[in-house]
């Protein structure tokens, strides 16, 4: 009986088989589940989804004025009042005080020739007026005696005291002592003539500043030859080029055809190459009156209103000629972004910035139109990109491609 239950004691493998094979199908569907849910999230969130391609516009720093500019030119800074300085004289150079932008007064010396000879013509052009006025004090002293010999004579002649011979020679001495004394002051104006000679052959050794202003280049040291004509080997005609930077303007080429747009007087905005940061204030000074055919252009001179010692000769510079003049808020720069950029999202105005190969939704405050720009208070610096134009399906965090121009 015990070994007829014990034969009835057996194990179902069957049962045992079916468990694994339904707990893997389980595990089959949780990891599909699990693999298709990570794919969705990807690709919604946008690293799988491919790449939308886009085009960028560059955000911009721009000055108020572009928005009333009638026109634009270019041209240099030019000093209307410039000198080469020379010496009248001929001679070695002994001292130069100066050198470039060295900021001079009217009259001061800037350098000084070899001045030996005219100083000894000059000490003895003083000795010979010296001389000369010792000579009109002798004649002098003797037109004073001549005068009391003549008026005694005069006098005993009447009185039958002294014979007509002696009159005579008395009168004779007396006109002789005055034409002596005209001598003498003839010779002292003569002496005076040529000192004063001296004296300017003396300052031609000396180089006046003929103007205030700074001294642009320096043609000359201490031992070269300086002659007015520059004709012989090696001279230098001019010692220093100087120029008066109160009378900086910039002189610009307008085409013919855009002449009728500028006049005298005209509001402008200046910009220098070397300073791209800052725009000056200026006017039309002058619109020359003669053409160059072989450009088709007429020159037009503008005066700067801002002074400013970084402006300087031969700048390269562009004109703005305006069709008002720029009010006090206008001449600080603002960011300025294309129109198109601007898209509205859940009732904001934003614009995608790009960032690498990814865009970021980024809220702004549009402001006022300036030309076909539209100011952003907020939100942008200038060189960031933006997408231009962005479709409506493009979220935060995209991916995109910039299209090629």
């Amino acid at each position: 009986m015990a070994q007829e239950d014990l034969s009835q004691l057996k194990i179902d493998k069957t049962a045992f088989a079916a468990r694994p094979a339904r707990r893997r199908t389980r595990l089959y569907w949780g990891g599909g589940l699990l693999l298709a849910l990570a794919v969705a999230v990807l690709f919604f969130s946008g690293v799988l989804r491919p790449a939308m391609e886009v085009e960028v516009v560059t955000v911009q720093q721009t000055y108020p004025s572009q928005a009333f500019t009638l026109l634009n030119a270019s041209g240099y800074v030019v000093a209307q009042r410039k000198a080469a300085v020379a010496s009248k004289a001929t001679g070695s150079l002994v001292w130069l005080g100066v050198e470039e932008g060295s900021r001079v007064r009217r009259g001061e010396v800037l350098a000084r020739l070899e001045d030996a000879d005219v100083l000894a013509q000059q000490s003895q052009a003083e000795a010979n007026l010296r001389s000369s006025r010792a000579t009109l004090e002798q004649a002098r002293a003797e037109l004073r005696d001549a005068g009391f010999s003549f008026d005694r004579n005069r006098t005993l002649l009447g009185e039958g005291i002294v014979s007509r011979a002696d009159y005579d020679a008395a009168d004779a001495r007396y006109r002789k002592a005055r034409a002596a004394v005209a001598g003498a002051e003839a010779g002292i104006r003569a002496s005076e003539a040529a000192l004063e000679g001296a004296r300017v052959a003396v300052e031609f050794t000396r180089i006046r500043a003929p103007f205030d202003g700074v001294v642009l280049t320096k043609n000359a040291d201490v031992g070269d030859i300086v002659t007015p004509l520059g004709a012989a080997a090696n001279a230098k005609a001019a010692v220093v080029t100087m120029a008066d930077l109160g009378s900086l303007q910039v002189e610009a080429d307008v085409s013919e055809s855009n002449l009728e747009q500028v006049r005298v007087g005209q509001p402008c905005e200046i910009q220098l190459d070397a300073l791209p940061e800052t725009r000056f204030l200026g006017e039309v000074h002058m619109v020359v009156p003669t053409a160059d055919r072989s450009k088709a252009t007429v020159l037009v001179k503008v005066r700067f209103l801002d002074r400013d010692s970084r402006i300087l000769p031969e700048m390269s510079a562009k004109v703005a000629f305006l069709s008002r003049p720029v009010e006090t808020g206008e001449r600080a720069p603002v960011v300025t972004v294309s129109p198109a950029a601007v898209a509205e999202r859940n009732g904001r105005r934003v614009v995608f910035l790009v960032e690498d190969d990814r865009v970021r939704e980024t809220q702004v405050q549009p402001g006022a139109r300036l030309g076909d720009l539209v100011r952003v208070t907020s939100g942008l610096k200038a060189g960031d990109k933006v997408v231009a134009s962005p479709p409506d399906k493009l979220r935060d965090g995209a991916r995109v491609k910039v299209k090629e121009k």
